[in-house]
């Protein structure tokens, strides 16, 4: 065997080398807990970084200086039509941001465009959770579908429906659970064994999406041991 045919099949081992890696990644990680690391993580104005928060390593997300609509940490290689995402997360408002930032933190997932950020989220407002006002309370939990059905459309076309009370506190760990099937998408908090928003009509169609850290204006966030389970 010649000098060319030897480099044109060491090359083809190693492609298929590495795309059985990739696979491998992804094949072995699923329904067990991910060390998130920011290799593995593309960010969408956003900055990554691995700190240690309350105790525990996780990956901080805060928005880039300047950033004018969606901010998220996009996980690499996933895929996720119907099954459950699961990660520890904590959300405040930063220092500095307006008051009337409420810590906004979350998942997105069946994310199928970063050019026009069409996605499916839950996210939580954790400065909502132990208010004295019952309204802020109620809005503990949302759910939204960009870029057709934000919150504010969601809340004055049909109010209560896509949003919920949760008991939250700001900066704290939080787990959240999320079960998604089709056109219908439950959300957990803290191991309870019962959801506590529940979306009968995602308004997407059901495809395979990417998943992401999300998170809203103002926000200091925090992630950590993440699942995925396909269905």
């Amino acid at each position: 065997m010649n000098h060319h045919a030897v480099r044109k099949t060491i090359r083809a081992t190693l492609t298929r080398s590495c795309l059985a890696a990739l696979l491998f990644q992804w094949t072995s990680v699923a329904g067990q807990s991910i060390a998130l690391s920011p290799s593995m993580l593309e960010p969408f104005n956003v900055e990554i970084s691995e700190v240690n928060h309350k105790g525990k390593p996780a990956i901080r997300v805060v928005e880039k200086a300047g950033t004018r609509g969606e901010a998220m940490a996009i996980l690499t290689g996933s895929k996720l039509k119907n099954g459950t995402i699961e990660v520890e997360l904590s959300g405040d408002r930063r220092p500095e941001s307006d008051t009337t930032n409420r810590g906004f933190v979350g998942v997105a997932f069946r994310l199928l465009k970063k050019d026009t950020m069409q996605f499916e989220c839950f996210y939580l407002r954790p400065t909502n959770g132990r208010s004295s006002d019952q309204l802020r309370r109620n809005h503990a939990t949302q759910y939204v579908s960009m870029p057709q059905f934000p919150w504010f459309k969601l809340r004055k076309e049909n109010p209560g429906v896509y949003e919920s009370y949760v008991d939250l506190v700001a900066g704290e760990w939080t787990k959240v659970k999320i079960v998604v099937k089709n056109h219908q998408a439950k959300l957990y908090v803290n191991d309870a064994s019962q959801p506590c928003l529940v979306v009968n009509d995602i308004k997407h169609a059901a495809e395979d999406g990417m998943i992401a850290l999300w998170i809203g204006l103002g926000t200091e966030a925090h992630f950590r041991n993440l699942k995925i389970t396909k269905d």
